[in-house]
């Protein structure tokens, strides 16, 4: 049986829910009429206008604030329906190396750019989630796992937009001046672009089979997300360890709630909503499901994560985050550069 403190909590919450919801339904519906701004972008930045223009009133923070974090998590469970092994392993072992290869790679290669420029151990984690994998998903998963700062999450989600829609446009005119086929142009923007809606626009630019090719190789970059997550918990929490009282004290890498507190943040080594991502991809892999529910499980976890990206948006102070995005701007051009460059190399080679 419910407390009264519990009923009274649900009824404060409310308006925030509300709020939340209606903004995520908004993102959704102005996402799905273009292609060059995703709907998680359009909902963080809803949150950032709504924070920096004084219009995030008090009534609305507590319902916000407590959904934003399971709305995450949830999202990105929900986001393993998208994945079908067999499907992947389809591609063949040439390709699924280079996927592997290309994961790796740009993983360690934008983590160590970042901390190399000045760039926090938790906002590098980020840089290095977003454009290796998937994008502002693999963002909104590692900030889940290293509880990073809101203006650090802002700056990374922005990057790879930016840096994912130039790829979107820059790709298939390089495919065609290279000379290559359509399915050696669908593995390469499946390689290099980060978010999965810009690499089905850019794969259709090129053609069908580029689509198509195209598609699946982002989804074996998606996979791989849950390993990348465990990772990355694993190393955050040796990096609590190894820090010592003065730096938590000042804040070197972590947020403000956990230098307040004296202690590094707590992380299971295998979150467990990576295991939930992790069991629907399972589902998918082995169960004929409908069509219909795979569009829906697709809108859901956009929905979910739209949701939670609005959360994260209205915690951002401008002038903070301005003063991090030269250095997002610089890593985020570096990473895709390499990423890009060395992708299309391996792809002339090996496809």
């Amino acid at each position: 049986m419910s407390s009264p403190d519990a009923g009274s909590a649900g009824v404060r919450r409310l308006p925030g829910w509300m709020l939340l919801a209606g903004v995520a339904t908004a993102a959704l519906l102005l996402g799905s009429i273009q292609r060059a701004v995703g709907a998680l972008l359009i909902a963080l930045v809803l949150g950032l206008l709504l924070r920096n223009l004084g219009l995030f009133r008090p009534a609305v923070r507590l319902g916000v604030q407590r959904a934003t974090k399971p709305l995450l998590r949830l999202g990105i469970v929900v986001l393993g329906l998208q994945l079908a092994v067999p499907e992947i392993l389809a591609l063949g072992v040439p390709v699924l190396v280079l996927i592997g290869a290309t994961v790796l790679i740009g993983f360690v290669f934008t983590h160590w750019f970042a901390r190399r420029i000045g760039m926090s151990p938790a906002a590098s984690l980020l840089y290095a989630a977003g454009f290796s994998i998937c994008g502002a998903s693999a963002v909104a998963g590692a900030q889940s796992v290293v509880d990073a700062e809101d203006d650090e999450v802002a700056s990374a989600v922005a990057m790879v937009t930016l840096y994912g829609t130039a790829a979107l446009l820059a790709l298939p005119l390089v495919s065609g001046m290279v000379g290559l086929t359509q399915e050696q142009s669908g593995v390469w923007i499946g390689l290099t672009v980060h978010e999965v809606a810009q690499v089905v626009a850019a794969g259709g630019l090129v053609g069908t089979a580029a689509l198509a090719t195209a598609a699946v190789v982002k989804l074996g970059r998606v996979v791989l997300l849950a390993p990348v997550l465990t990772f990355s918990a694993l190393f955050w929490r040796r990096a609590a360890r190894d820090l010592s009282a003065d730096d938590r004290a000042a804040g070197e890498g972590w947020t403000a709630r956990d230098a307040d507190a004296g202690s590094p943040p707590k992380v299971p080594l295998v979150p467990l909503f990576v295991l939930g991502f992790l069991a629907m991809v399972a589902v998918r892999s082995v169960a004929p499901l409908p069509e219909e529910l795979l569009d829906a499980a697709s809108l859901a976890a956009t929905w979910l994560l739209a949701g939670a990206m609005f959360g994260l948006g209205v915690g951002i102070d401008l002038k903070s985050l301005a003063r991090t995005g030269g250095r997002g701007a610089v890593v985020g051009g570096a990473s895709t550069a390499v990423m890009g460059a060395g992708t299309l190399a391996a792809v002339l080679l090996v496809v």
